[in-house]
C-alpha cells in the first residue's frame, strides 16, 4: 500500500538521492527534482516506480511546472542548497552569500509556497527541510553558510506557527558533519585535496543514508505526531568547531 507521493528536491546526489531511495522503500510514490536530469535518470533507473523531475529552485517558471504537474503530496523534502566558500566575512564574496541564500532560503520558501495546497489536497501532509547544525551554531569561516541555515531555521519555525490547526506537519532536520561525494567539493571551489581535509582522520562521520534514515523516521511517525527539530551528529563532532580526528 503506497504512502502517497513525496517530492525530494536536490535529489540527484548525497542527502537528496539517498532519501528518495529510502523513501521508495519506504512505500512511497517518489518524485527526484534537480537540475541534473543525467544524475535523476540513473536514480530513476535503479529505484522501480522513481519519478524524475528537472527542477530549478531558482526558477519560478521550474518550480511552477512541478506544481502543475501533482495532485496531492504527502511529503515534501526541500533538500536543495549548499555551501560556497570558506572566507571569513570581511573578504567574502557577497555573490557566493547570494547564491546560498538562492537556494537554501528562497528556495524553500518558492518550492513549499507552490506545493502547500497539495499538501493539504489529501488527509494531510509533511514539509521537510534539511537544515543543519550551522542553522543554530556559528563557526569562522561559514558566516554565509551559517546565515543562510539560520535563515532557513527561522522559516521553519515560523511556518509551523502559521500552519497550526492545518494539517500539515513541519520538520527540521539538521545534521552535523556528514560525508557526500559533493558537499566539501562544492564548497572548496573543486579542490579535492582541500575536500578530503575536512574529513581526515575523522572516524565515521555521518553519510547520506544516515541522514535519510533520519527524514523517513520523522515522516513516518503517526499523523499526529511532529518532529519539530532532529539534530544527528556523528559521534566524533561535538560541536561544527569540536571535532575528533585519530
Amino acid at each position: 500500500m503506497s504512502r502517497g507521493t513525496a517530492v525530494v528536491t536536490g535529489a540527484s546526489s548525497g542527502i537528496g538521492a539517498a532519501t528518495a531511495r529510502r523513501l521508495a522503500a519506504e512505500g512511497y510514490a517518489v518524485v527526484a527534482a534537480a537540475r541534473r536530469r543525467d544524475r535523476l535518470d540513473a536514480l530513476a533507473a535503479e529505484v522501480p516506480g522513481l519519478r524524475a523531475v528537472t527542477l530549478d529552485v531558482t526558477s519560478a517558471d521550474s518550480i511552477a511546472e512541478l506544481a502543475a504537474s501533482l495532485d496531492d503530496i504527502a511529503v515534501l523534502v526541500n533538500n536543495a542548497g549548499g555551501a560556497l566558500g570558506v572566507e571569513p566575512v570581511e573578504r567574502a564574496d557577497p555573490a557566493d552569500w547570494q547564491q546560498m541564500y538562492e537556494t537554501n532560503v528562497l528556495g524553500v520558501l518558492r518550492v513549499t509556497q507552490a506545493l502547500l495546497p497539495a499538501l493539504e489536497r489529501g488527509s494531510g501532509g509533511h514539509v521537510v527541510v534539511t537544515g543543519s547544525i550551522a542553522g543554530h551554531l556559528v563557526y569562522e569561516g561559514g558566516g554565509g553558510y551559517t546565515a543562510a541555515k539560520h535563515a532557513a531555521t527561522a522559516l521553519v519555525e515560523t511556518l509551523r506557527l502559521e500552519l497550526n490547526g492545518r494539517p500539515v506537519r513541519v520538520t527540521e532536520i539538521a545534521p552535523g558533519m556528514v560525508q557526500t561525494e559533493e558537499f566539501s567539493l562544492v564548497r572548496l571551489r573543486g579542490d579535492a585535496d582541500a575536500a578530503a581535509k575536512v574529513y581526515a582522520g575523522v572516524p565515521d562521520p555521518l553519510s547520506a543514508d544516515d541522514v535519510a534514515d533520519c527524514i523517513a523516521f520523522a515522516v513516518t511517525r503517526p499523523a499526529h505526531v511532529n518532529i519539530d527539530l532532529l539534530v544527528v551528529k556523528p559521534l566524533a563532532q561535538a560541536a561544527p568547531h569540536k571535532v575528533h580526528r585519530r
